[in-house]
């Protein structure tokens, strides 16, 4: 799953990968992979063409077709292998004895690590309509269960109090929505690393969730409440 953490690799590398007949097929798999999720950057998914991998890997297509047979495939696996590097650091994160609004903040750096490589960034800029309906059936699935996962962070975080009482679903709806914003702005170049985006993203947007911060808000609630019972 460690695929999904690996910075963006030279094209000349991946080229490398095809010239060594006795590179490991996963190594071969894995170029395929990395430079079709450049390519769908840079000139988007639906203007992307098998042929346009191949050539940028001084491959034959038919070469190509021996890992994958459509760039439709190619963007599902960049799904599951995200997908599940972010299931399994989430089984991590559950597991851990700290508070719900830390396991949020700890989802937050966890998904913009994914979000700001090439896979992450490809996947999540991709226009559903531009898929078949099995293949959007599986990517909606797959964004399913990381919402709910963040979701029960959340209501973890409710429950033991380190988090204000709020609807559970809005919270991770919002938090899900402002992460994935990150796509359309994020540059590899830009000034900020992924790593300091994770950092304050996580400080923003749990500051309002945040038990200790809203003191006050709280007691303003229950005065509200008890004004209206009468």
């Amino acid at each position: 799953m460690s695929i999904m953490l690996k910075t963006s690799t030279p094209p000349l590398l991946h080229r490398q990968a095809f010239s060594n007949r006795r590179r490991d097929p996963e190594s071969k798999r894995d170029a395929v992979l990395q430079t079709a999720a450049q390519l769908f950057i840079e000139k988007s998914y639906a203007r992307t063409s098998l042929n346009d991998v191949a050539e940028r890997l001084n491959i034959t297509k038919p070469a190509l077709y021996h890992y994958f047979r459509s760039k439709e495939q190619i963007l599902l696996e960049c799904y599951r292998l995200g997908t599940a590097m972010i299931e399994n650091r989430l089984h991590e994160i559950a597991a851990a004895p700290r508070a719900g609004i830390e396991k949020v903040r700890a989802f937050i750096r966890t998904y913009v690590a994914a979000i700001t490589v090439n896979f992450g960034r490809c996947v999540m800029r991709v226009d559903e309509n531009e898929l078949s309906q099995a293949a959007r059936a599986e990517v909606r699935s797959c964004k399913r269960k990381i919402d709910r996962r963040l979701r029960r962070l959340v209501e973890e975080g409710i429950e033991d109090g380190s988090i204000v009482p709020c609807n559970a679903k809005l919270a991770s709806l919002a938090i899900g929505s402002a992460l994935n914003g990150i796509c359309v702005w994020y540059r590899a170049d830009g000034s900020l690393s992924p790593e300091q985006i994770a950092s304050q993203y996580a400080q923003i947007l749990t500051e309002g969730l945040a038990a200790n911060a809203r003191t006050t808000a709280r007691s303003s609630n229950r005065n509200r409440r008890s004004l209206d019972d009468r």
